[in-house]
């Protein structure tokens, strides 16, 4: 199951209003392990950006000035995606902001059901407490002390490990490092350039393998227990 954690810092904070959007971050998950591929983006909204969101995200129109437009990296945002759930902290802001960029593009527009919100995730899970990233950092003793500024991947990388504690988190030996490096192995990603504004991630067609799966030795001892044992109920 592949899944796509995503987070956008934008020049205000209404879509209806016309403001857009300037940074997009995006991890990509399979069976709720991160892999390593990402989506990092940032884009020149073509309007200015108001006092509060700069406060908010230091990002500056003479920083932007040479980034692409939305509609030059369309493609690789949408490719990137493809036709998997994204996983966002209050869905319907950063929704609303997506599909009103497509819309200026005459695209098909993402529906809701393509979003996972981990703001009501954690609403229903703790309800009356915080549920901003910030709090859910400290409930679940995720190392943010990174996070000055919002930035759209620092803030994706987060809500990573917010969104898999969510779930009922990991086994606390569990080294998310040695997983990620794992499924590299198992999986790599083909970056294959399409100009200076975008690029296309293809995949190998094999697909992840299991890693708790017993050895030939493992099954021959297995049958051999087995043997021993008047009527196993494994051979019933």
């Amino acid at each position: 199951m592949r899944e796509i954690v995503l987070d956008t810092e934008t020049t205000g904070i209404s879509a209806a209003d016309g403001h857009r959007i300037i940074e997009i971050g995006a991890l990509e998950l399979v069976n709720h392990t991160p892999t390593g591929n990402k989506l990092h983006l940032y884009i020149n909204p073509e309007r200015d950006i108001e006092d509060g969101a700069f406060a908010v995200h230091g990002i500056s129109l003479e920083f932007l000035a040479e980034k692409p437009v939305f509609a030059e990296i369309v493609e690789q945002f949408t490719q990137f995606v493809g036709d998997d759930k994204m996983v966002i902290h209050n869905a319907s802001f950063d929704m609303a902001f997506i599909n009103a960029e497509l819309a200026r593009l005459s695209l098909p527009e993402y529906p809701m059901s393509r979003v996972i919100d981990t703001l009501a995730m954690a609403r229903k899970k703790f309800p009356g407490a915080q549920a901003n990233l910030n709090a859910l950092c400290r409930r679940f003793e995720i190392n943010n002390s990174h996070r000055g500024l919002h930035g759209a991947l620092v803030d994706a990388d987060l809500l990573t490990e917010v969104y898999i504690e969510l779930l009922g988190g990991r086994q606390p030996d569990l080294s998310l490092d040695e997983v990620r490096g794992e499924q590299r192995g198992r999986q790599q990603a083909t970056v294959t350039p399409l100009d200076q504004s975008g690029f296309s991630i293809q995949r190998d067609a094999a697909q992840f393998s299991r890693i708790h799966m017993p050895t030939d030795a493992e099954l021959s001892a297995h049958e051999n227990f087995l043997e021993k044992i008047e009527n196993p109920i494994w051979k019933r």
